[in-house]
Parts: structure tokens; sequence; C-alpha cells
């Protein structure tokens, strides 16, 4: 009966710690982001530019293996979404690794960088565990689909398609 007790507590913080959120918080909104000219923009900027547009964000980092072996998927992604706009939010801890990850794998879209990486504000706000990390907002700004991995492209494609 204990194992049984334990197994179920675990299910239940596991299941809970992978919730899709509907919203950011006031503090990942409010967090700042390193621009590829060396500026700072703040999250909910970001956002702001793309407001009527369906987004898909990608947290990534040139380090991160999964991240480059999901590269294909990103870019038959976009070439079948043409009107999906793309940000891509680098984990990297220098700027340029970033910046050469981003011509290396011919990343089109927007770019920025965490300022304090995985284990930062903004990765913790965000929930971010893993990476390859994909979020999709929908035009109106809502997030649609807040937790999906490299694993998850049919999960992807299926939300996308639902809105367009």
């Amino acid at each position: 009966m204990k194992k049984l007790f334990v197994l179920v507590i675990a299910f239940v913080t596991f299941s809970c710690s992978k919730e899709q959120k509907k919203e950011f918080t006031k503090k990942a909104l409010s967090e700042t982001l390193l621009t590829t000219d060396g500026g700072q923009l703040a999250f909910s900027n970001i956002l702001k530019k793309h407001e009527g547009k369906t987004l898909v964000i990608e947290v990534w980092a040139s380090w991160c293996g999964d991240c480059i072996k999901a590269m294909p998927q990103i870019h038959e992604l976009q070439a079948n979404n043409p009107d999906v706009d793309f940000v891509f939010i680098s984990m990297d801890k220098a700027a340029d690794k970033w910046t050469a990850g981003i011509e290396k794998h011919n990343l089109k879209g927007d770019h920025y960088m965490v300022n304090d990486q995985m284990n930062g504000v903004f990765a913790k706000e965000v929930d971010i565990d893993w990476i390859p990390r994909y979020i999709i907002i929908d035009k109106n700004g809502k997030i649609v689909l807040y937790r999906a991995i490299e694993t998850d492209f049919d999960k992807i494609n299926e939300t996308l398609s639902k809105l367009k």
C-alpha cells in the first residue's frame, strides 16, 4: 500500500509540473533578453512584435545535441507554415557561440539569448527543464501549446494545422 501511495504522489507531482499553462507570468514577461545587436528587449515586447500572428517559440542552444538533431524538422515546419512567425531563444552562455549557431543552422526568424541561461529567472518562469522546447501562441496572443519537446513534432504540426 505504501508503494502505491508513493507512486500516486510521484505521478501527481510529475503531472502537475508538466502542465500546459495558458499565459506567461508577469516576471517572465518583464525579463529582458539579449538581442543580436547587443541590446536588451523585454520578453513582453518580443511577443508584442508578433501580435496578430501565430508564433512558434523555440528555446534552444548551440551546444544542445537534441536541438541540433531537430533542426531539419524546424526547417520543414517553417517551409510548411510560411505565415507563422518564429522566435528562437538561446540558452547559450556566450553570444559568439549563439550567433555562430544561428548562422551554422540557417535559423530564420527573430533571435534572442537569455542573460542567465538554464538556471536563471527566465528559464524558471517559463518552466524550461529541457531543450529544445517549443511554445505556440495563436493570433490572439493566447498560448495554445506550452510544453513541447523535440519528440512532439506531430503535436506541434497538429496544433499549427488547427490554427490555420
